[in-house]
């Protein structure tokens, strides 16, 4: 038997086993001996982080519902996967890769082709702890499952001595809070998180530097912090944290802002995003992009030998054409099933991303949903189109039907040529998957007046005769004549 291809693939979650299985599967079609095998850090993989708040929140009663395929699994499918292993340097002329274990030790595992799908890791201030990675007691990001747990066991504890001013923003009575959580970003993990610890019977004040939902225009983002106060929440917008409060036991007790505000509190969510997890691929020379993610081409390639994909790369916006740092699960799988093919000796390419993304929050009376894709106002004027827009606010049911619920939709377009340049909405409930309609158009560069013609289904219980997203699109249409 001829001695195998030796493939390693580094990193266990979507983007990895995506391409570790492709990889298989090509393999097979092809008639070639391969040996696959990845290292991951973690006990854990192929798992939903972005099911995590909901976990916390409970609405998810088993950590394994959250695993599409555990190590036992994939091992069952053919990949010699080796939990533990931390890769710190990449040796690309010796074609090895040096990992970490758990103990402290170190080895060398050799590559023939190499996929490097390492992920984000949440950015994480100094302040956060004492160093070498600890944090102070209440302190804690939503990154993995270890988090997730961590914020059950915070969440469901009780604070008798609590030091924060306990404001009943989600109950009619002060002695139902059981203290107060300051989510620290307003972006998609900090609306979940500040829902997960209402539910949880938490006041929530949530900080963010700029405006919450930021990545969306100020006017529809103005909507979702409106939703956000009725809900109870304290919003704090155009606050930056410069520092907590600890006690003696190293537990917090206060968040601190450079303006010299004290937000005291008993827990505090770190979710101002993420970052490319690179370190030892660009200490061994491999392209960075302005982001600081790999920047492999569009098959996967960095490097002879070498390929990339998942949340430790830039992507190519289809809209703006230049890289971008979207940490997406869709994106990560398609990219690792691109790369898998291509290690094997496909022509796959990923066709690049739009940023596409949804999310929600609900708590009690208000269910707000909130959704974009392509570019905003700022960013079609940074990639130099002349940008023109309109929101349309309305119903996404007829209004006489049970269903109907509230609804603004805004369409980005340009205006000498009439491409969709993005469309943001936020709404309530059964609003914000509308924006796949938009995303479609995007993806195949139509104008504004192909989305006002396109043939869209109606059902009273389901839209208007004049389906929202279409009517938002035609009176933009309408207003650049």
């Amino acid at each position: 038997m001829t001695t195998p291809e030796k493939i390693l693939v580094i990193g266990a979650d979507a983007a990895g086993m995506s391409a570790a299985h492709q990889i298989l599967r090509e393999a097979e079609k092809r008639q070639r001996h391969v040996h696959v095998a990845a290292l991951e850090k973690m006990p854990f993989t192929s798992y939903s982080a972005c099911g995590i708040p909901y976990w916390v929140a409970g609405d998810v009663d088993q950590v394994d519902s959250l695993v599409a395929r555990t190590p036992e699994r994939h091992r069952t499918m053919g990949v010699d996967l080796r939990t533990g292993l931390t890769a710190v340097k990449l040796d690309t002329g010796a074609r090895t890769v040096t990992a970490r274990t758990e103990t402290g030790n170190y080895e060398d595992v050799q590559y023939d082709q190499l996929v490097i799908a390492t992920g984000g890791r949440p950015v994480m201030p100094e302040w956060v702890g004492p160093g070498d990675g600890a944090l102070h007691g209440g302190v804690a990001a939503v990154k993995d499952l270890n988090d997730g747990r961590q914020w059950i066991d915070h969440l469901t504890r009780e604070f008798p001595n609590r030091n924060s001013i306990a404001r009943p923003v989600n109950s009619s009575d002060s002695a139902a809070c059981k203290g107060t959580v300051v989510v620290i970003g307003g972006s998609y993990i900090g609306l979940e998180m500040a829902e997960a610890a209402m539910r949880r019977g938490f006041a929530v004040t949530l900080l963010t530097r700029s405006t919450v939902m930021s990545s969306l225009d100020a006017d529809m983002s103005v909507r979702i912090s409106k939703g956000l106060n009725e809900a109870g929440v304290h919003v704090v917008e155009q606050a930056t944290v410069d520092g907590i409060d600890i006690d003696d036991d190293g537990w917090v007790t206060a968040v601190r802002t450079r303006d010299g505000a004290v937000f005291p509190c008993e827990l505090v969510v770190v979710a101002m995003g993420v970052r490319p997890s690179v370190d030892f691929a660009r200490e061994a020379g491999l392209a960075i992009g302005r982001r600081g993610g790999l920047t492999p081409d569009s098959t996967g390639a960095i490097a002879p030998g070498i390929w990339a994909a998942g949340d430790c790369c830039e992507s190519l916006h289809r809209i703006s054409e230049n890289l971008v740092y979207s940490p997406l699960g869709t994106h990560a799988n398609k990219q690792g099933r691109i790369v898998g093919t291509n290690v094997m000796g496909g022509q796959a390419r990923f066709g690049g991303v739009l940023g596409t993304s949804i999310t929600r929050f609900v708590h009690e009376n208000v269910h707000l949903e909130v959704s974009r894709t392509g570019l905003s106002t700022t960013e079609s004027l940074s990639a130099g189109f002349d940008v023109v827009s309109k929101t349309t606010e309305g119903r996404t049911a007829s209004g006489y039907m049970p269903e109907a619920s509230p609804i603004a939709v805004k369409i980005l377009a340009d205006r000498g040529t009439r491409r969709l340049l993005g469309g943001q909405i936020v709404g309530g409930r059964s609003s914000a998957k509308r924006i796949d309609t938009i995303a479609a158009a995007l993806w195949n560069e139509a104008s504004v007046d192909d989305l006002a013609a396109v043939d869209l289904s109606y059902a009273p219980p389901f839209a208007t005769v004049w389906e929202i997203v279409q009517l938002a699109a035609r009176r933009l249409a309408d207003s650049m004549q």
